[in-house]
């Protein structure tokens, strides 16, 4: 599985930006696509996360309300739409696919998302 993230960027705190995460391969093998974020010197955190079967979606506390997770299976596409964002959303944000076939997953490259206040 080949996953590939797009739409990172500035924008103000208030605005809207919205990410992608395109998967390839094997795609039939995902059982769920996370969105992660991580600041420099911390970890990697659980934004929002989406099932393969029925959509199942759940969100961090901190971004519930503002952020939606979305996919299109049409182009095997998972969306982070992101609203009101906020200062403290500044980070390099991952898309990430769980598998039953790889332990840990596969995780795409990356996309950072500055809000300036």
């Amino acid at each position: 599985v080949q996953l590939v993230e797009s739409g990172g960027g500035l924008v103000q705190a208030g605005g809207s930006l919205r990410l992608s995460c395109a998967a390839s391969g094997d795609i039939h093998s995902i059982d769920a696509v996370g969105w992660y974020r991580q600041t420099p010197g911390k970890q990697r955190d659980l934004v929002a996360i989406i099932t393969s079967g029925d959509g199942t979606t759940n969100y961090a506390e901190a971004v519930r309300g503002r952020f939606t997770i979305s996919r299109d299976d049409a182009i095997n596409t998972v969306y982070l739409q992101m609203n009101n964002l906020k200062p403290e959303d500044t980070a390099v944000y991952y898309c990430h696919a769980q598998s039953s076939w790889l332990i840990g997953g596969y995780w795409g490259q990356g996309a950072g998302v500055t809000v300036s206040s």
